[in-house]
């Protein structure tokens, strides 16, 4: 009988690797090996657990003979070429169930921290300084934010709104009317357009598609109500940074809470880049985090477990 071996490419909670074993697997914990040392030795190997750094593309599956799955630690499924994967039988298994609720709390303290100006204030204080008005906050009772997307993130987002008291509009062009009804707090709406009308606060919980890709343009940001403010834990592809820049300076977008951005490799700047993010970093209208929303201490655990579950089913369903 066939050896059946993991490659693990990045680091993962411990469980995972026991409830593989446990499972008959033998796996290779690999989490600083490189994607061409990845390419050498795939052929080897019958499952391939996977975070971000790993593209998987067609020159990839030719070489991964013997791969009968692929274990997605998160949810971006953009680096994979799951058509091409399905064609050579492989299937592709994400986790976006274990780190929901993670990047739902994430958002909403991205928000709280930035309506209450309280990175800056955490600053102020640490130097010495005691500026209470130029600090006063505003609430999020009474204001309208816009959530698009309502899967495992917006959801999850959506559910921790309802006591906040503000109108919770959701919008999902791939989702059936009633998608929400579980939560009398929250509208569907049936364009993306209301939202831009309506809407305080965006909040994007989107897979990077083409579709999504620079969804938030200039003509997006100028079609909001002005003074309005972004959360982005999706993608940062999802957002045009030349154009938000453009929305920030003017005014038109009153802040950002940005976990992700359109480069997230600073090694790999272009002198635009190098200008753009500069300017970008010392803006005090902006809280930036470096796309940590999914990155718990709960989450990785719960990412692992979602993992095992899906691969028992995978092969009891076949």
């Amino acid at each position: 009988m066939m050896t059946r071996r993991v490659l693990i490419t990045d680091d993962c909670d411990s469980h995972l690797i026991t409830g593989l074993t446990l499972r008959g697997y033998v796996c290779d914990f690999r989490p600083a090996i490189t994607l061409s040392e990845t390419y050498e030795i795939i052929g080897n190997y019958t499952g391939l657990i996977i975070n971000s750094k790993i593209t998987v593309d067609q020159v990839f599956l030719d070489r991964a003979v013997l791969l009968e799955f692929i274990g997605r630690l998160g949810s971006g499924m953009e680096i994979v070429d799951r058509v091409y994967a399905s064609k050579r039988g492989v299937r592709v298994l994400s986790s976006p169930e274990g780190n929901r609720n993670a990047v739902g709390e994430q958002a909403l303290g991205m928000l709280l921290s930035f309506s209450n100006h309280l990175c800056r204030a955490d600053r102020e204080v640490r130097l010495g300084v005691w500026e209470r008005e130029k600090n006063r906050g505003w609430e999020l009772w009474g204001k309208t934010i816009g959530i698009v997307g309502f899967g495992h993130t917006g959801s999850s987002f959506a559910t921790k709104l309802s006591g906040f008291g503000m109108r919770v509009l959701v919008y999902d062009k791939y989702l059936g009317s009633g998608y929400a009804h579980t939560m009398p707090w929250v509208e569907e709406v049936k364009s993306i357009d209301e939202i831009q009308r309506n809407a305080d606060i965006v909040s994007l919980h989107l897979p990077l598609t083409s579709e999504t890709r620079w969804l938030v343009d200039i003509n997006f940001i100028r079609a909001c109500k002005p003074g309005w403010v972004l959360i982005n834990t999706s993608r940062g592809t999802c957002v045009k940074t030349e154009d938000l820049m453009e929305g920030l300076r003017s005014g038109q977008v009153l802040g950002a809470c940005l976990d992700v951005f359109e480069n997230e490799k600073v090694c790999s700047f272009t002198s635009e880049e190098v200008k753009i993010y500069g300017e970008l970093y010392k803006m005090e209208q902006v809280v930036l985090s470096p796309h940590i929303a999914g990155w718990t201490i709960e989450s990785k655990r719960k990412m692992a477990d979602v993992l095992l579950e899906k691969i028992d089913n995978l092969f009891i369903n076949n």
